[in-house]
């Protein structure tokens, strides 16, 4: 089955715009149009956007990715470049994520400490019990 290009924009919450940009920046070889010129959106065509929209979540820019479909492209040739690819995007992914758990740590240190001073009406009495346990602290 094809969908129509306000068919995927929605499922994806894209903008049609963002589709025809990706099929013109050949994001997306497997879209094929009509004979009205519609672009139509086979389970390939979903399946790479998906991967776009996957990688672009993780940080990449578009034109590492249109090196990556490039690559796809190509064939078994590329495998390497593709895994070696992959294993760097996880790798940043979780560095993110560790920064993040950081964040949200001091985050949470900081609701505790002024849901106290808030219940105390003052930080007079928070500031020498509440130690923060991660790398900075700051108030």
């Amino acid at each position: 089955m094809e969908d129509t290009i306000g068919t995927i924009a929605k499922k994806f919450k894209l903008n049609p715009s963002t589709l025809r940009y990706y099929d013109a920046q050949g994001l997306i070889p497997a879209i094929k149009k009509n004979e009205q010129g519609m672009r139509l959106f086979d389970e390939e065509a979903v399946s790479t956007l998906f991967t776009i929209e996957c990688l672009k979540k993780s940080g990449m820019s578009l034109k590492e990715i249109k090196t990556f479909i490039t690559w796809c492209q190509v064939g078994d040739e590329s495998l390497g470049e593709r895994l070696a690819m992959f294993n760097e995007r996880k790798e940043a992914l979780q560095a993110q994520i560790s920064e993040l758990e950081e964040t949200l740590a001091y985050i949470d240190y900081k609701i505790s400490y002024y849901t106290q001073a808030v219940a105390d009406q003052t930080e007079a009495h928070v500031k020498d019990s509440f130690q923060f346990h991660g790398v900075a602290r700051g108030e």
